[in-house]
């Protein structure tokens, strides 16, 4: 037992150095922008959606999204930064648009709007892009969805049931019906005041562009 002794004490000296190098890189990564909390919207049709930013915003975003899409999981990070930058001025909206090709993409999905049953959906999308690399290829996302939704507090039992039913998954059909409607055939898609921006500017500087001349086109009252 005693010749034992000091490879078990390597050991476990290995796995207290990478978990407290984990823990480092954590604590040291940038701490997302603060913004406005999540509303979630019911027209007339009974249609809900998920949107950030009040609805006397000037100009909104409405973004048809992949969460395992590697372009939009590139994107969400400054589309974050333009969401403090431009304040009040700006309304976001997002809509579920999985792909079968990402083989975790639906189930990302169900995490979401399981979690916005919670009242957290924007902070399980936010949690979900940076984290886009750990799950996107798993064999067992589910389970790492589920452990963000620890992390988020929530219900875990209830968050389970939610991503499970046919009510979440009926709201993701209805995000990927309306994207059908528009002509939506790729992620990211982004429309700024109903006008779709051309793939060459699904970039922090196309976007900031197009809400620019949004609100240049918006009428100055006297």
């Amino acid at each position: 037992m005693k010749r034992y002794l000091p490879f078990a004490i390597v050991f476990l000296c290995a796995m207290f150095t990478f978990g407290g190098g984990m823990l480092l890189y954590r604590a040291k990564r940038p701490a997302p922008p603060t913004i406005a909390r999540e509303t979630a919207i019911t027209d007339e049709k009974a249609e809900s959606f998920h949107a950030r930013g009040g609805t006397d915003a000037l100009v909104t975003l409405e973004e048809f999204g992949d969460f395992q899409c590697p372009p939009c999981g590139a994107l969400a990070g400054p589309l974050l930064q333009i969401e403090k930058d431009y304040g009040s001025k700006l309304r976001v909206v997002f809509r579920n648009f999985p792909f079968d090709i990402h083989q975790n993409a639906h189930a990302a999905s169900f995490a979401a709007e399981a979690a916005g049953r919670q009242g957290r959906f924007w902070d399980m999308h936010d949690l979900l892009y940076r984290e886009q690399a750990a799950w996107s290829k798993s064999p067992d996302a589910e389970r790492l969805f589920e452990s963000y939704a620890a992390m988020l507090r929530l219900d875990i039992s209830r968050f389970k049931t939610n991503a499970n039913s046919e009510e979440v998954k009926a709201r993701v059909a209805a995000d990927q019906k309306r994207g059908a409607e528009l002509g939506v055939k790729n992620t990211p898609t982004i429309f700024i005041n109903n006008h779709q921006l051309p793939p060459t500017s699904l970039n922090p500087d196309g976007v900031r562009k197009a809400i620019d001349e949004a609100l240049a086109e918006v009428p100055k009252h006297p």
